[in-house]
């Protein structure tokens, strides 16, 4: 609030200019705001993200490393910090010091912070590593270059899940993946006292690819 003076002499109070870091945090999706923590060591891919989250209407702090980013959620022992309305964190798999997926295993075994969505992003399409992050509790694994669609994909999964209060979690993205590779039903056993017919052979099962949770989450 500023002090103005009219023409008559007095003084009457007047808002102060909305900035635009404030009009951000106003801008939501449902009158809730999503706050995203992204971190990367490169400042393009850093800047490229971070621009990606505002124009879905995304709250933003940026760090470059994962050890800034355990200063900002407070498990480098921080009381200071101010992390904990942190609704997703966005992190790169390959920086120096602490890669991604170490700050992943630092995050699942906080007691306040492993409910956390977390998402790896990559350059690099290793399927191994992305296993390992999608069994050590990561919510997707994003190839680089980001999308703006895999942004608004993950906001709208970030804020449902946010409004839901019928009990169920977010495990079940997880589960609608797993029925999307049910196995066929078994063939009908062969009846030997009529006159034979040769029986249908079991169907090939393949392995299935594995892909991010959220994929198929709209």
């Amino acid at each position: 609030m500023v002090m103005a003076r009219t023409t008559g002499g007095e003084y009457v109070r007047r808002k102060s200019p909305e900035t635009v870091e404030e009009r951000d945090r106003t801008t939501s999706l449902g009158s809730r705001e999503l706050h995203v923590l992204a971190v990367d060591d490169s400042h393009v891919d850093r800047k490229v993200i971070e621009r990606l989250l505002k124009i879905s209407s995304c709250r933003v702090t940026a760090v470059e490393s994962a050890g800034r980013a355990l200063q900002y959620l407070g498990l480098d022992g921080d009381k200071s910090a101010v992390g904990f309305d942190v609704n997703l964190i966005m992190t790169d798999y390959s920086m120096p010091g602490m890669t991604g997926y170490e700050l992943l295993k630092k995050i699942k075994e906080s007691s306040t912070l492993r409910e956390i969505p977390v998402v790896i992003m990559s350059s690099e399409n290793i399927l191994a590593r992305i296993d390992r992050c999608l069994e050590e509790g990561a919510e997707d694994f994003l190839l680089k270059p980001v999308k703006l669609s895999d942004v608004k994909r993950l906001k709208d999964f970030v804020l449902k899940g946010q409004g839901e209060e019928d009990g169920r979690d977010k495990g079940s993205c997880k589960r609608m993946i797993q029925h999307d590779y049910m196995p066929p039903p078994p063939p009908p056993p062969c009846d030997q006292s009529s006159t034979p017919i040769p029986c249908p052979s079991p169907p090939s099962i393949q392995s299935p690819l594995k892909r991010p949770r959220l994929h198929n989450v709209v």
